[in-house]
């Protein structure tokens, strides 16, 4: 039976039995269990509850013998008998709950449609059932508890109370403890689902943080060529330039020579920033170096004029200084891509730099050279990339660039960047 409010004649049986039920739910509900039948092996909480479930079923049963025994109708000593010994039995069965619900509760079910022994362990095996089965299971069971409680209700009928208050009485307490069962299944399906969130949540987080780091070398590897293709590329001009002249002035060679250990030297400098910041304890360099504005360019072609490439340049912009942050340190990037291949592939040629545009307008620059000069010193080589990473930049700066030969066999690249109006 799931119920078994015993017959008493004084209130203490008939109050203690609701009494001290939900302190015996409250005792199981802290028991983890995923819904899984349990391992044999228990921990110390599992210990801790199951002796607390023995004694509070063992406890109370008694309770609730003493009391129809002590109540004007006691039960016949075959009953009495009977009650005591398979209530105790079904007490004794609670240290299998774990691994055989369903059967368990069943069972005890069985038992209950006439013992009060076992009424706690009938309710406790219930709330098991609630907590780690299905709806439908908890359903099934719980019909075949509603149909003890009927039955002992016409065999061991209360004559204090009529039998349709000691029914609904009935009732009311098994579905009391199967909502209460179905609650803390769905509080730990809760849990569980939130534990499951958090996990993914750093999961993705750490995912992120890696993409992140990832992109960031990207773009420390993008800059890495741009500068370092520039300071080499100037290298190789200076030295091709000792190699073709060997018997230059001294004054020639000795100016030479410091050019291109001062560029030597800078070139170092930008690949310790960088290889710094590519390191995972970042103890150098700073991601956050100052950038090249359009204010820069034309520092950047004096100095590539100071390593002997001649170029031209066509002004047409009013106000560099005013230039976005991404379009300038974009635009900066092309004539720097653009200077570079003409030392790369057109040494000897005279290379032109067009700058024009606005507010509103946009910036358009434009790099012509005319086919290579002369054979004084071999072409650079080259990994063929660096068109392909200008492209991505100018594309995320909103931009467009095209690149491709000339009819006269000369070489051509112009990018369009916006410049949103003041």
């Amino acid at each position: 039976m799931s119920t078994a409010v015993a017959p008493s004649p004084g209130p203490a049986p008939g109050v203690d039995h609701p009494s001290l039920v939900p302190a015996l739910l409250l005792a199981d509900s802290l028991s983890a269990d995923a819904g899984r039948a349990r391992p044999v092996r228990r921990s110390v909480r599992d210990w801790v509850v199951d002796v607390a479930v023995f004694v509070l079923a063992v406890g109370c049963g008694l309770l609730l013998v003493a009391g129809a025994t002590a109540g004007p109708q006691p039960p016949q000593d075959g009953v009495l008998f009977a009650d005591l010994v398979l209530g105790s039995a079904g007490c004794l069965a609670l240290w299998a709950r774990r691994r055989w619900p369903v059967g368990l509760a069943l069972a005890l079910a069985a038992i209950g449609t006439f013992s009060d022994m076992g009424a706690v362990a009938v309710l406790i095996a219930l709330f098991t059932v609630a907590v780690h089965r299905t709806w439908r299971t908890v359903l099934a069971v719980t019909a075949v508890n509603m149909l003890s409680v009927l039955v002992y209700a016409f065999i061991r009928p209360d004559p204090e109370l009529p039998w349709g208050v000691f029914l609904a009485l009935g009732v009311a307490l098994t579905a009391a403890v199967v909502a209460w069962g179905m609650f803390v299944r769905a509080r730990r399906q809760l849990v569980a689902s939130l534990r499951d969130r958090a996990e993914r949540a750093e999961a993705e987080q750490r995912l992120r943080v890696d993409q992140a780091r990832q992109l960031e070398r990207t773009r420390i590897a993008r800059e890495m060529h741009d500068v370092l293709a520039h300071r080499l590329s100037l290298l190789s001009m200076h030295a091709g330039a000792l190699e073709f002249r060997p018997d230059a002035p001294p004054e020639d060679v000795g100016r030479a020579a410091g050019i291109v250990r001062a560029t030597a030297r800078q070139a170092l400098e930008d690949l310790r920033e960088v290889i710094g910041v590519l390191r995972e304890t970042g103890e150098t360099a700073d991601p956050d170096r100052p950038q090249p504005t359009l204010a820069d360019v034309p520092a950047l072609i004096e100095e590539t004029r100071q390593a002997g490439v001649r170029v031209t340049v066509d002004w047409a912009v009013p106000d560099r200084a005013g230039a976005p942050t991404v379009t300038g340190r974009t635009a900066y990037r092309v004539v720097q891509e653009g200077l570079t291949n003409v030392r790369k592939h057109a040494d000897g040629a005279v290379a032109s730099v067009a700058l024009a545009g606005g507010p509103g307008d946009g910036l358009t620059v434009e790099l012509v050279n005319p086919p290579r000069v002369g054979t004084r010193v071999p072409p650079l080589p080259g990994t063929g990339t660096g068109l392909v990473g200008l492209r991505e930049r100018v594309g995320l700066a909103g931009g467009r660039l095209e690149s491709g030969w000339t009819p006269s066999g000369g070489f051509r690249l112009r990018a369009w960047l916006p410049w949103p109006p003041a």
